[in-house]
């Protein structure tokens, strides 16, 4: 403390609009992360498969969670490997956006999984296909080079 005591003379209406300033800003960078849910099915076909997974990889590419169910009915539910495969292809397939926050497990009729964006392996992701495009040009000069020398 200092000797003698030191006070400030301050507006309390400046503070508070100041103090009030702050809490908007801060609220205004905080994003608030959705879950999204996908739901497929154990004998679902390739093309949806593929349409499901894409809509997967763009909610993670925007930071949302998002829960993929396999939907099982009747019988289908003494084969829940069918729907553990689908899930892992789903991971697999969306590896570079996010990780397996919530492994696959069976809840009544249908096997739930929770994937998680990840800025780390999307960044690698990125990265490896920035430098991979930088050289799909130099690939296709040298290519063509020989050819031309052949003509």
């Amino acid at each position: 403390m200092a000797n003698p005591p030191v006070c400030r003379v301050m507006d309390f209406g400046k503070f508070k609009y100041e103090a009030a300033q702050q809490a908007k800003e801060s609220r205004r960078k905080s994003s608030a992360v959705a879950i999204k849910e996908m739901k497929y099915r154990p004998k679902i076909g390739t093309g949806d498969f593929e349409t499901k997974t894409r809509q997967v990889e763009k909610f993670l590419g925007q930071g949302h969670k998002v829960k993929v169910t396999i939907m099982f009915r009747g019988r289908e539910v003494q084969h829940p490997e069918l729907g553990q495969r689908i899930l892992e292809r789903v991971a697999e397939s969306v590896g570079h956006f996010g990780r397996v926050e919530v492994m696959p497990k069976l809840d009544g009729r249908n096997m739930v999984m929770v994937l998680a964006p990840d800025k780390r392996a999307k960044a690698a992701w990125d990265k490896a296909h920035a430098e991979g495009s930088g050289d799909t040009p130099a690939t296709t000069d040298t290519t063509e080079a020989p050819a031309a020398e052949t003509a």
